[in-house]
């Protein structure tokens, strides 16, 4: 299977690490901004072509495309590949509008072609663990209490270096517990407040933000939010339940008396990047939907559209 690599930054590369891992999988071109450095990834991962754009690289005989572009771009790219006869994964967010993300769902129905977009929690085998008990009926979450921080008081991506966007508390990193949260409950998200903090006058973003969540069933879900958080850094869970409580800190978890459980045979690795481009290539090779579709995930953006909404007002 050949896929084509639009965008070679921080989250571009964890993808590259991934795929070697992978069998039946090459990437057969790198798209990105800039072409001295484009060209540097291309040579320390082995790949042929190098792009500085991603309509000539869709030009290629590949089968699908791996967007890790800012997030302004995510839904014309993904619009501009199942209109080039591709599948396309699309790094999360699907678009930062309601609007965008209902124009790439109308095409994925049109064209019949796969769209899977990074919700990566879904895969992370901490949170593979605990929707696994879930679903047995072994545990059931009444409040969800999650942490998202970093230090980002400047344009810097994950890897420290800088960023030609600009990332968004709410449309990029809420996107995550949000879905997250109506995944691991199995429920839909009927009650969204938020709160956020003043703009940065050169980021145009809000550097800290809180949000409350409430399911059908009365479940609960706390996130707060932060640019201005000097360490630690990072997403933090706290599955509170019905029969204990349990904290996932990426790929690894802990109970509430911070012991930690093994995840280690959740599945094939414990890359939860890797987990989700497996899910994506083994649906596409079974000829199926894939877990965090956007069809599946698009309920996620509704709640996104409701709040940008609220604090607008």
């Amino acid at each position: 299977m050949k896929v084509i690599l639009a965008g070679t930054g921080a989250f571009g590369k964890k993808h590259l690490d991934g795929i070697k891992n992978i069998d039946g999988v090459e990437v057969v071109a790198v798209v990105g901004r800039r072409l001295e450095p484009t060209q540097k990834v291309a040579d320390d991962y082995g790949v042929e072509h190098v792009f500085t754009d991603l309509d000539e690289a869709l030009k290629l005989d590949a089968d699908a495309v791996i967007l890790c572009t800012p997030t302004q771009l995510h839904a014309a790219q993904s619009i501009a590949c199942m209109e080039a006869g591709k599948h396309v994964q699309v790094e999360i967010p699907l678009a930062d509008s309601l609007a965008d993300a209902k124009a790439v769902l109308d095409k994925q129905a049109e064209t019949g072609l796969t769209c899977m977009v990074g919700h990566t929690r879904r895969f992370n085998p901490s949170h593979q663990w605990m929707h696994n008990k879930i679903t047995a009926g072994e545990v059931s979450i009444q409040q969800m209490d999650v942490q998202t921080y970093f230090f980002r008081r400047t344009n810097m991506n994950a890897a420290g270096e800088p960023r030609s966007w600009t990332d968004h508390l709410l449309w990029h990193h809420a996107a995550h517990t949000i879905d997250l949260f109506q995944y691991q409950t199995g429920e839909k998200v009927v009650k969204a407040n938020a709160v956020q903090g003043p703009k940065h006058p050169e980021l145009g973003i809000a550097m800290d933000m809180s949000i409350q969540l409430q399911t059908e069933s009365g479940k609960v879900c706390t996130l707060s939010l932060s640019f201005n958080n000097d360490g630690p850094l990072g997403t933090f869970f706290r599955y509170i339940c019905d029969n204990g409580t349990y904290i996932a800190r990426y790929d690894d978890l802990f109970n509430g008396k911070e012991e930690q459980i093994d995840v280690s045979n959740v599945d094939v690795s414990m890359n939860g990047i890797e987990l989700q481009d497996r899910e994506f290539f083994a649906a596409l090779k079974e000829g199926r939907e894939p877990n965090s579709s956007v069809q599946q995930v698009f309920a996620c953006y509704q709640v996104m559209h409701d709040l940008e909404k609220q604090l607008e007002s």
